[in-house]
This record gives C-alpha cells, sequence and structure tokens, in this order.
C-alpha cells in the first residue's frame, strides 16, 4: 500500500457521547468551526472524520448511545489516530 493512498475505517463506540468524542479529535490534531455539540466533521494533518451519534438497543430493555467514527486519510496516519482515539473512548466508558 502505497503512504498516499486514501482510505476510510469506520469505527463504532459505545459509552462516549458525540460532543466527547469530537473533544477528543480536537486534542488529537482536528480542527472544525464551531463548538464540539455541534461539529461533525474535523480535519487534521492529513485525515478526515466524521462523527455521528444514533442510539442502538442494548441488552434487555437498555438502550445506549453509539458514536459511529468515519476516519479517512492514509493508512500510515490512520493507524496511529484510531489506536490513540480508540484509547481515549476505552478509557471514557471505564
Amino acid at each position: 500500500m502505497s503512504g498516499d493512498e486514501t482510505v476510510t475505517r469506520v469505527e463504532a463506540y459505545r459509552g462516549i457521547s458525540r460532543r466527547l468524542a469530537v473533544h477528543y479529535l480536537r486534542n488529537l490534531g482536528g480542527e472544525a468551526d464551531g463548538p464540539d455539540e455541534e461539529v461533525t466533521e474535523l480535519d487534521g494533518d492529513g485525515w478526515h472524520v466524521s462523527v455521528s451519534a444514533a442510539t442502538v438497543e442494548g441488552p434487555g430493555t437498555i438502550t445506549l448511545t453509539e458514536v459511529t467514527v468515519e476516519f479517512e486519510g492514509p493508512p500510515d496516519v490512520l493507524d496511529p489516530l484510531v489506536e490513540r482515539f480508540g484509547q481515549k473512548a476505552m478509557r471514557a466508558g471505564g
């Protein structure tokens, strides 16, 4: 795979709000206009991210918020970004 090839990775996270996901992405170098509560897309150094949230059914009668993050960029940029974001999201749900 060449370094300038763009790929898309879609990851879903539970136990984190969309607003908090945007906050974490800003801390990882993402830039967007507007407050965290309104932002759905961010751009960083060599990457672009779209963030959305939906209510999903959990076990039994529980409903949860699931945040979907669509990462776009070259694999050598996305791999560490997705890893670092995943670590932050995992701690948030803890």
